[in-house]
């Protein structure tokens, strides 16, 4: 009996490191198949492109002079990635390019959390963003620093599944729903009998916030994290990046997923019957259309070429180039 026991142990023992390596070959198989899965982030987009006064840069230009030339105390701009091509066309149309490229760091990208933060810390002069978050505004508000808002053009928040999805339309209820984790299949949206993979934004982001909106007060299901083991020792908390599962559902602006990200493995929904498009953004019948604004703060020591620059965007030449960018004007000319 004692040697049945002890074998039984020593046969135990033996197995544990068969299980780890049989493991850790099926995990490494899945993370494999995983990272052939198309990815939707802000980190592939080729930035370069669309840096002012580059050579065959990607910007959108006037066809005339502009009106404004500005050739001292450049404000510094940031802002959101989706909105990095049309800020960094109104500096290449009014900067001086000589005064440009002697001065560093005049156009950012710090996203939209890094913009408010820099805008705040004084490090950003005017910042192109959606609306700020409850806790960005009750930051400024700390500081004694009051956000003065111009709305300068139209966007849309759009939805987007794996292009093999049936789904192809969704109301605004349903997305409060799965967004809250009350609907949590898309057989019950007339799609497949597969658990919906619900992908988020960062918090604070301008994405995020808006969805916020959306949800009008509904409270939004704690976002799905990949739990990626790094080793036997433990495992590391990853934060979803839209990754193009055939049930998963994502969220992005219109121009950041139809014109800066090239992926034909994703589809646009259409929302409340209506499909998102440069018209329907403009007519206001896609029902996620919202404001994008120039942002910046008022004190005694700001740029004085601030309200200028910001006046010169409303006029017929900027709201052009929020046109030609992709974008809807907010004043029509």
């Amino acid at each position: 009996m004692w040697n049945l026991v002890n074998s039984g142990k020593v046969y135990f023992v033996l197995l544990i490191p068969v299980m780890c390596i049989f493991s850790a070959a099926v995990l490494t198989g899945y993370q494999y198949l995983v990272s052939q899965i198309p990815v939707v982030r802000e980190n592939d987009i080729p930035l370069y492109r669309y840096r002012p006064f580059s050579e065959n840069n990607n910007l959108a230009k006037l066809d005339e002079e502009s009106n404004l030339s500005l050739t001292y105390d450049l404000p510094v701009l940031d802002g959101a990635t989706a909105l990095f091509p049309l800020y960094a066309s109104f500096a290449q149309a009014v900067y001086s390019m000589s005064e440009y490229k002697e001065t560093k760091d005049l156009v950012l990208n710090s996203r939209t959390n890094g913009a408010y933060e820099n805008l705040l810390q004084g490090q950003a002069d005017i910042i192109f963003c959606a609306q700020p978050s409850q806790e960005q505004m009750e930051l400024f508000l700390e500081e004694g620093k009051t956000l003065k808002m111009t709305a300068i053009g139209r966007e849309a928040l759009v939805f987007f599944v794996n292009i093999r999805n049936p789904v192809n339309s969704l109301t605004t209820e349903n997305i409060r729903g799965v967004y809250s984790g009350k609907i949590k299949n898309w057989l019950d949206l007339h799609g497949q009998n597969q658990i919906i993979r619900v992908f988020q934004r960062p918090p604070n982001s301008g994405s995020q916030t808006i969805l916020e909106k959306i949800m009008d007060g509904v409270p939004i299901a704690p976002p799905r994290r990949e739990n990626v083991m790094a080793d036997m020792g433990g495992i590391i908390n990853q934060v979803a990046v839209y990754r193009n599962f055939s049930n998963a559902i994502g969220y992005s602006f219109l121009y950041f997923s139809a014109e800066m990200v090239i992926n034909d493995q994703i589809k646009l929904l259409s929302i409340d019957g209506v499909y998102p498009s440069r018209e329907t953004i403009q007519d206001n019948s896609y029902p996620f259309t919202n404001n994008f604004y120039a942002i910046y703060t008022e004190s005694n020591t700001q740029n004085r070429n601030i309200e200028l620059f910001i006046s010169w965007i409303l006029s017929r030449q900027g709201q052009e180039l929020i046109q030609k960018t992709g974008y809807a004007p907010i004043n029509r000319y």
